[in-house]
């Protein structure tokens, strides 16, 4: 019996598929949360939520990214195409969880509007437009990068492309965690080893903190370095397809 394949572009319009699906089932999800936390709708500050429901919500996320790779895992014919056939389902994923929730509660209204990210370790904090960008990158370089592969093109991420990109992805996440460290830091919790008046202080300050000013300058920063390494290894790419045609 002949088996058939699904080609790279099958394997990407299935991906997505899977990833949408992802993004309202996602969505969903927070719909409840938001029913029993913000009932007149999400906003800062935060409520506090029970150490139970945290911990829930933590293996819920790392479940969801343990779906995500898992996927990319499947789908890629060796290690740079696991890795952001993986990247291409994460940045699908993120982008209609927002679609889902815009269409089933009307937020965010805007694409400035603050949101609580991710919970591990601790709340990751943003306009929503930041996440939305980064998950476009993710999507613009496995679409380069995979579909100049499968034109038979070499593709190869350096050291100095990791380093880029490894920087750059630090340089983000620090606009992201940066708020809440500061609280953390504040408060005395991380050196109070166990103090409850440090504890105490720390929940008082997050029930009372409204995010204001995002680092757009470092987040655009980040993103020139993974732009940056993308281009680079865009160009390697024709350089040396070039090169073997001519030999």
């Amino acid at each position: 019996m002949k088996h058939t394949y699904l080609n790279w572009k099958g394997r990407f319009l299935w991906l997505a598929i899977f990833a949408i699906a992802m993004g309202f089932l996602e969505g969903i999800v927070v719909v409840y949360l938001r029913e029993l936390y913000y009932p007149e709708g999400f906003a800062f500050p935060l409520k506090l939520m029970s150490s139970e429901l945290v911990r829930a919500e933590w293996i819920r996320e790392i479940a969801t990214l343990v779906m995500l790779a898992a996927v990319g895992i499947i789908a890629g014919r060796n290690g740079l195409q696991r890795l952001f056939y993986a990247l291409f389902a994460f940045g699908i994923w993120d982008i209609f969880y927002y679609v889902a929730l815009n269409l089933l509660l009307g937020w965010p209204v805007s694409l400035l509007t603050w949101d609580l990210l991710f919970l591990i370790p601790f709340s990751w904090l943003g306009p929503v437009l930041a996440p939305v960008i980064n998950s476009l990158t993710m999507i613009l370089m496995a679409l380069l990068f995979i579909g100049r592969q499968e034109k038979g093109f070499y593709i190869r991420l350096g050291v100095s492309d990791w380093i880029l990109v490894i920087s750059g992805a630090f340089v983000i996440l620090y606009t992201y965690l940066a708020d809440y460290s500061r609280l953390l830091l504040d408060s005395g919790v991380l050196s109070a080893k166990g103090d409850p008046a440090a504890g105490k202080r720390f929940m008082e300050m997050i029930t009372g903190y409204i995010p204001e000013g995002y680092r757009w300058p470092l987040f655009i920063a980040g993103e020139a370095l993974i732009l940056a390494a993308t281009i680079n290894v865009m160009i390697r790419s024709h350089k040396y397809s070039r090169d073997e045609t001519t030999n």
